[in-house]
C-alpha cells in the first residue's frame, strides 16, 4: 500500500485508542443509535445478536473510508489506483494468514462468507471422500457435503465424549480412502467451546483431514492453524466486527489444487486458447485467484484484514477477560429466573464465548424476542439458528419436530419450539447486558406492557 494510503488510513483510526486492561468496550457502529419503543420514547439500542452479525469497529469502517477514494480493480489493472489496490489485496491475504498462525504452505482464499467457504471446500474433496460432521453443527458444515459419503454423527454431552465419538466413527471407516472431519469451534446456539485440538488429533491418527467453522471462534478467542493442527479454518467478516460479504478459507493447497475451480472464469484461468475442433483449452492458476475468479470484494477482504489487526492490537486476553464478565452477569442473571432455562451440551462449568441461548417456561419464544425489542430497545435473535438437529436436541423435541430458523406459527403464550439467543463481544457496553438482564426479569414476573400478533410468521407488536 502507498506512503499515502497508509498515511490517511493511520490518521482515520488514530483517535480509535484501546485500553490495554480493555476495561471499556471496543468502540463499534451504532452504538449510539436510538430506537423508539412502543411504549413511548426512545432508548440506546442494545445489539445482542452479535452472533448473527456483529457491528462493525468504528476502526475498520475508518480504514475503509481512508481506502476507498483510492479503489480501484484488482489484478488486471496497469493504472496506479489498480496497482494500489492490488497491493492491498494481497497484503490482507498476508494480514490474514498471520492473524490465523497459517503454515507457511497454506494458502488463503477470500470467498463471501463461512457458508461459501465450506460449500468451496465441500466442492474439492475427492470424490470417494468420507465426511465426518456432528449433528450440533451450524447448516453451512452439515449441509454442503451432498457429493461426499457422510456419517452424521450424534450431538455429544461432554468434550471427552465428542472425541470418543469421532474415534469410534473413524475407527470404522475405509482406512485407505480420504476422509474428512468437519467440526464448530464455538458453538452458534450455546457458544460452548469444542474440544478442537484432541478432535484434529483423533481424525489425523486415523488418516482423515479437519476442517474447523470458526464463525463464532475467531471473533471471540485467538485461532491458531499450527497449534490446533487443523488443515483448514473458515470463517466470515460479519461476524468478525466486519462489514461487507467477505469470507475467508485457509489452509492445506493440494485439495484446492487438484480440482477444478470452484468458480470458473476470469482470475480463475491462467491462460485460455481455442483447439482446432472448436472447443478451449484452459489453464488454471495454481495459487489462491484458482477460487476466485470474478472481481473480487476488495472493500471486504481489506476490511477483515483491518478487523484482524484491530483484534490484535487490542489484544484477545483482555478482550476474552472482558468477554468472560459479561457472560457471568447474563448467566448469573438468568439463573435469578425459574422460569428460565439456559440450553447447553457440557454443562455449566464448559468455557464458552459469548452466545447463550435460553427459553422462558410459558413464552413462545418470538413473543418473548418481541417484547425485549419493542419495549426495551433490545435486539436479540429467536428461532433453530440455522441450526436445527442441535436446538431441537437441546428442547426434546423430536426430529422431525415442526420448526424453522426464524419464529414459527405460534401465536404469544402458545409453546414454539423456537428458543431465545443473546450474544455479544467486544463492542458491548456492560448497561446492554444489565438492561438485558432487567428486562427478562420484569417480562417474567410483569407479562409484556403491549398486546402482540403474529404476521407472516413473525411477532410483532400490534397497532
Amino acid at each position: 500500500m502507498s506512503a499515502t494510503l497508509n498515511a490517511a488510513a493511520s490518521t482515520a483510526s488514530a483517535d480509535v485508542t484501546v485500553d490495554p486492561a480493555c476495561a471499556e468496550p471496543l468502540p463499534v457502529l451504532g452504538r449510539d443509535v436510538t430506537v423508539p419503543l412502543v411504549t413511548g420514547g426512545e432508548v440506546t439500542y442494545a445489539a445482542l445478536d452479535y452472533a448473527a452479525s456483529a457491528p462493525a469497529l468504528q476502526r475498520v469502517w475508518d480504514d475503509v473510508a481512508a481506502y476507498a477514494p483510492y479503489y480501484g480493480s484488482v489484478h488486471r489493472g496497469a493504472g496506479y489506483l489498480s496497482q494500489l489496490s492490488t497491493d492491498l489485496f494481497e497484503q490482507s491475504r498476508v494480514t490474514v494468514a498471520e492473524f490465523l498462525d497459517c503454515r507457511p504452505s497454506d494458502q488463503v482464499i477470500f470467498t463471501r462468507s463461512t457458508t461459501d467457504s465450506l460449500n468451496l471446500l465441500a466442492a474439492v474433496v475427492p470424490a470417494d471422500c468420507q465426511v465426518f460432521v456432528f449433528e450440533t453443527e451450524h447448516h453451512a458444515s452439515l449441509l454442503p457435503w451432498k457429493d461426499a459419503q457422510v456419517t452424521y454423527l450424534n450431538a455429544p454431552r461432554t468434550p471427552a465424549q465428542a472425541v470418543e465419538t469421532l474415534e469410534r466413527a473413524l475407527a470404522g471407516r475405509d482406512p485407505y480412502g480420504p476422509a474428512l472431519v468437519c467440526v464448530t469451534g464455538a458453538s452458534n446456539v450455546t457458544g460452548e467451546l469444542w474440544p478442537v485440538k484432541e478432535l484434529a488429533a483423533a481424525a489425523h491418527a486415523h488418516g482423515a483431514r479437519i476442517v474447523l467453522d470458526a464463525a463464532q471462534l475467531a471473533p471471540h478467542h485467538p485461532v491458531s492453524v499450527q497449534e490446533l493442527d487443523v488443515d483448514w479454518v473458515a470463517f466470515s467478516g460479519h461476524k468478525l466486527y466486519a462489514p461487507f460479504g467477505s469470507g475467508v478459507l485457509a489452509g492445506r493447497s493440494d485439495w484446492l489444487q487438484e480440482a477444478e475451480p470452484y468458480l470458473a472464469g476470469g482470475g480463475a484461468s491462467r491462460k485460455v486458447a481455442r483447439r482446432e475442433d472448436g472447443g478451449v483449452d484452459v489453464e488454471w492458476h495454481t495459487t489462491a485467484a484458482r477460487h476466485e475468479a470474478g472481481s473480487p470484494n476488495v472493500i471486504g477482504v481489506y476490511s477483515i484484514a483491518s478487523a484482524c489487526k484491530a483484534l490484535n492490537e487490542a489484544g484477545f486476553e483482555s478482550l476474552v477477560a472482558r468477554e468472560r464478565q459479561l457472560i457471568a452477569k447474563v448467566r448469573d442473571g438468568l439463573a435469578d429466573v425459574p422460569a428460565v432455562r439456559i440450553l447447553s451440551l457440557f454443562g455449566d462449568d464448559a468455557p464458552r464465548v459469548g452466545v447463550i441461548s435460553f427459553v422462558v417456561d410459558g413464552w413462545n419464544s418470538s413473543h418473548f424476542a418481541a417484547a425485549l425489542s419493542a419495549e426495551y430497545g433490545i435486539g436479540v435473535r429467536d428461532g433453530l439458528f440455522c441450526a436445527h438437529p442441535l436446538v431441537r436436541t437441546l428442547l426434546g423435541s423430536e426430529p422431525q419436530a415442526q420448526g424453522e430458523c426464524g419464529a414459527p406459527e405460534a401465536a404469544p403464550g402458545e409453546r414454539s419450539l423456537n428458543a431465545i439467543r443473546v450474544s455479544f463481544g467486544a463492542g458491548t457496553p456492560d448497561e446492554h447486558v444489565e438492561r438485558f438482564v432487567r428486562a427478562v426479569k420484569e417480562l417474567v414476573s410483569d407479562g409484556a406492557k403491549w398486546q402482540y400478533r403474529t404476521e407472516e410468521g413473525r411477532c410483532v407488536p400490534a397497532v
